[in-house]
């Protein structure tokens, strides 16, 4: 089987027969689910099936489960803390460390037992107190900190079999607006940038990070295209300069940020252009069947190959047999603690 380039949403908590058409259009390669698609651990599970079964192509499913704000499965699923909240916590650095792979490990895990490859994260932007969107969603505010907490949190990603995406490139932190809603613009200059949070993916680049989502952002001083469809720097710094060499994947097409580059078909054909390998329609149904109708349907190696590194091995164990063992049930308690603790 191949895999298309285009990952949607579907309506609800099973699939209807408009999604399973849409599901089975050659160009569709992946799905992401949101809480709207949550009932309980079990029916995920048994929608993640039925969304294999129906797609034409091998299909990639992914989430946003970030912990905090950004957890769209909850109830079976652990509970999971803001990434901004380790680092207030009274414990050694080391400590800290284990704690935030111990985390990385268990959301990962978690997810692989109830048939999904990815979640969207470490969120890796700047929170430097300006960005709402932001906020406590990003590990810190100082560039070494990040480096440091994210390759812990992706290291236990690792381990329970996921590959991580680091967002958004090139640094989401330094702007107020919420991209969902309105069209963000950081003044900043090249060399800012780099000096902050750009040194946060080289050192990540080097790192094992496999993928990457950048930024419905527009950096006037650098370029006049948001991130997300520049090629100077998807192609210019993010593959010749930090010489990363992993997975692109757009940010949601149909958010606000995006608009600026005309309609879905443009946005799309824009994104591929300059170096997405997938790009994400969510929430506007209309848009997702204009996209199917207009955007051609090139079969591309390098991106079927970099799509498919992505993808998890099917868990050789069983959500419940996960919860079942010693290290599921420690790190869970781990979490608890730290939920009802003073510090977080």
């Amino acid at each position: 089987m191949t895999i298309g380039s285009l990952m949607l949403d579907i309506a609800g908590t099973e699939l209807s027969a408009e999604d399973v058409e849409l599901l089975q259009h050659p160009l569709t390669g992946g799905v992401i689910l949101f809480t709207r698609n949550f009932i309980n651990q079990q029916q995920i599970q048994n929608l993640c099936a039925s969304i294999r079964k129906a797609a034409m192509n091998d299909i990639l499913i992914a989430v946003d489960q970030e912990g905090g704000r950004v957890q769209r499965f909850k109830g079976d699923f652990t509970t999971i803390p803001a990434m901004g909240k380790f680092k207030d916590l009274a414990l050694s650095e080391s400590e800290i460390l284990k704690k935030l792979s111990i985390t990385g490990w268990l959301m990962a895990a978690e997810l692989i037992a109830s048939g999904l490859d990815i979640s969207f994260a470490p969120i890796l932007d700047l929170d430097s107190g300006i960005s709402t969107v932001i906020g406590d969603r990003g590990f810190s505010k100082h560039p070494e900190q990040i480096i440091e907490y994210s390759s812990a949190y992706m290291e236990g990603m690792t381990r329970a079999g996921m590959s991580a995406t680091g967002k958004h490139f090139p640094g989401h932190g330094s702007t107020k607006a919420d991209s969902h809603f309105e069209l963000p613009i950081d003044h900043r200059n090249l060399e800012q940038i780099r000096d902050l949070d750009l040194s946060v993916f080289a050192a990540l680049s080097d790192r094992g990070l496999k993928a990457i989502m950048p930024a419905h952002v527009i950096y006037p001083e650098v370029d006049s295209l948001p991130a997300c469809f520049s090629s100077y720097w998807l192609k210019t710094i993010l593959r010749d300069e930090l010489n990363f060499k992993g997975t692109i994947f757009s940010d949601d097409l149909s958010m606000e940020g995006a608009k600026v580059l005309g309609d879905i078909a443009t946005r799309a054909k824009e994104a591929l252009s300059a170096g997405c390998h997938m790009v994400l329609c969510c929430n506007d149904r209309q848009a997702t069947i204009e996209l199917l109708d207009n955007l051609p349907h090139k079969k591309n190696s390098e991106i079927i190959d970099r799509i498919n590194s992505m993808r998890c091995e099917t868990s050789q164990l069983s959500f419940q047999q996960l919860v079942s063992l010693d290290s599921w049930q420690e790190a869970n308690k781990m979490l608890n603690e730290l939920e009802v603790s003073k510090e977080l």
